[in-house]
């Protein structure tokens, strides 16, 4: 699914223009990069979690000249799945707290 697939099924689930659909994408995505931005961790309990990490540094190897070099320690974003959503992608069912 790509955005403009996205959009057009959050347009339907949510009974809103294309338009406001989008407008809705791009606020979500831009809070979760402000919070990723400020080093905040983003939790959408029953879905998953955005967070950065840390990444050392390493060696590496150019792949065109076969030789070698020495890649920067960085942060990176991550996604971790929540266990709702990782019972639903392996077809398992979570039972519901009541």
């Amino acid at each position: 699914m790509n955005k403009s697939e996205l959009v057009k099924a959050i347009a339907k689930k949510a009974d809103v223009t294309n338009a406001s659909a989008q407008a809705i994408l791009e606020a979500f995505v831009d809070a979760v990069k402000g919070g990723l931005k400020k080093g905040d961790k983003v939790q959408l309990i029953g879905f998953g979690s955005f967070a950065t990490v840390k990444r050392e540094a390493r060696k590496g190897v150019n792949p065109q000249t076969k030789k070698p070099i020495k890649i920067a320690a960085k942060k990176v974003a991550k996604f971790i799945a929540g266990k709702e959503l990782k019972d639903m992608v392996n077809g398992t069912v979570a039972k519901k707290k009541k």
